[in-house]
């Protein structure tokens, strides 16, 4: 396996090396441990290599486990320092405990993404530089996180990203405790995976004429997304693919027009905005060639969750459709409201058959919230609150706080550490499943978007993992200054943390 993102890290025992001043764990872990605490004045020494020794159950994750604290500057005469990994029951699905004493380090869990956790907390202990030395403090961290969804959103279809790119994102959100990518495959500007029995969407829909008259676009074969969920299910992240429905789907259209209401021929688009063509509710042929394509992304995804877009659908097609206006009295629906929501719970209950679970932008609550959707509450708080208040979870990523293709004029990295993603009226049976931040790419190919997501990612996985009393603006910022060269040593060119001041 490649390893994307490395950084040398190595151990000896306390007694064979100059001990460098202590690293306390509580002045640089982003996001910060639920508990610690301190045993002794004693510390270990880190510069050398690691004495494996992994629970049984875990033995085949354990090459992954021991290339994610790869040793790349080997000290020769370094002696080992033990570091155990061991099965504990009792502990939260994603939680975990790190010891630290001179027998060396322990880290207990009581799942396998448990202690890929405390593994990452290791790592983040470690030096970045060449020839650095680390000294932990003895003592017992214990840890796990609020959310159980912790995400991020990449559009690769406003603009391509190499799979590459994907994977290294994936680490980066690794590395962070962040655990779904939720990635954006189908938009009106390009359709991005590769579908057997329609192999016009990737001929035409992924392809798109510039307004320069040049030509952007590419897609994701099948071998290229199995490999990348496969990627990162290593690192304990969860990919979450996004097929567009009913609207933003112009690149579908134009590569079978058939799916429209006017089955009018169109070029996939090459600007921005909400378009008013999307897939016909009225025709049958349209639900016959979803269901198609979600089986084949269900062959590559074994993610509980799909998320079918829902938002941005203009009605004016459908208004005078007379497919969709037939559809509407024969399923004694009122509007074309109604329409959509009967439309997103057609293909939830086809999923659901499958399995799997739907996610949708939170217009899918106009016309009537379909049974077991979760609602991602994009325009404010409002459609998480009304999606708790009917019994229905919700993910939160307003614009306010989780768009990160908004400029720092807007959403600095001060107010992303200040996002609460429980508002505190909330009532209602459904839970609140963590947030997501949103990396939208219009205005952001590949090469921009370290600099959207960067350092404002960092911020956010401290909101989604630690509890909300733990959190405190200026002690984050000095753990933030030290987080700066792992960073760069990470290679992430990240953008600012707010407006620079003029001198």
């Amino acid at each position: 396996m490649k390893q994307w993102i490395g950084f040398a890290v190595a151990a000896i025992l306390a007694g064979g090396c100059t001990p460098p001043e202590v690293t306390e764990f509580s002045a640089t872990l982003i996001p910060l441990p639920t508990k610690w605490e301190k045993a002794s004045d004693e510390s270990l020494c880190i510069t050398g290599q690691w004495n494996w020794s992994v629970d049984p159950s875990w033995e085949v994750v354990s090459p992954v486990w021991q290339d994610w604290l790869q040793v790349d500057r080997m000290d020769s005469h370094a002696l080992a320092v033990n570091l155990k990994v061991i099965q504990k029951e009792g502990l939260a699905d994603e939680g975990y405990e790190l010891r630290v004493s001179k027998e060396g380090i322990e880290v207990f869990a009581s799942t396998e993404t448990g202690a890929f956790y405390g593994l990452t907390t290791l790592r983040w202990m470690m030096s970045t530089e060449v020839s650095g030395e680390v000294a932990l403090p003895h003592g017992l961290i214990q840890d796990a996180p609020r959310f159980p969804h912790r995400g991020l959103l990449l559009d690769c279809c406003r603009h391509f990203m190499e799979p590459e790119y994907v994977k290294r994102m994936i680490d980066l959100l690794a590395l962070h405790k962040m655990n779904v990518l939720h990635w954006h495959l189908t938009e009106d500007q390009g359709w991005r995976i590769e579908i057997d029995a329609y192999p016009r969407l990737t001929e035409i829909g992924a392809w798109r004429t510039e307004a320069d008259g040049s030509t952007h676009g590419g897609f994701y074969t099948k071998d290229q997304i199995r490999d990348i969920v496969a990627y990162a299910a290593t690192r304990q992240i969860t990919v979450i693919p996004e097929i567009e429905l009913p609207g933003h789907s112009n690149a579908a259209l134009a590569a079978y027009p058939w799916l429209g209401c006017t089955g009018e021929q169109m070029e996939v688009p090459h600007d921005w905005g909400v378009f008013k063509d999307i897939y016909c509710a009225g025709s049958d042929s349209t639900f016959a060639f979803l269901e198609t394509v979600l089986d084949e992304v269900l062959e590559l995804f074994p993610s509980e969750y799909i998320h079918i877009g829902g938002d941005e659908a203009p009605k004016v097609r459908w208004e005078v459709c007379p497919k969709c206006q037939r559809r509407i009295d024969e399923e004694g629906l009122h509007d074309e409201h109604e329409l959509q929501s009967w439309f997103i719970g057609r293909i939830g209950r086809y999923l659901e058959a499958k399995g799997r679970k739907i996610i949708g932008w939170d217009e899918i609550l106009e016309g009537g919230l379909p049974a077991g959707a979760t609602v991602q509450s994009w325009r404010g708080m409002e459609g998480g609150q009304a999606a708790i208040a009917a019994g229905n979870d919700a993910i939160m990523s307003p614009t306010s706080h989780c768009y990160f293709d908004y400029p720092v004029e807007s959403t600095d990295l001060e107010e992303v550490y200040g996002f609460e993603p429980v508002p505190t009226d909330l009532q209602g049976s459904g839970r609140i499943l963590g947030g997501e931040c949103n990396m939208w790419t219009e205005r952001a190919p590949q090469h921009l978007v370290d600099s959207k997501v960067f350092p404002r990612l960092v911020a956010m996985s401290e909101v989604l993992w630690s509890q909300p009393e733990q959190r405190d603006w200026s002690d984050f910022r000095l753990r933030m200054e030290r987080h700066y060269s792992r960073l760069d040593a990470w290679g992430v060119e990240y953008g600012w943390e707010t407006v620079p001041i003029s001198m």
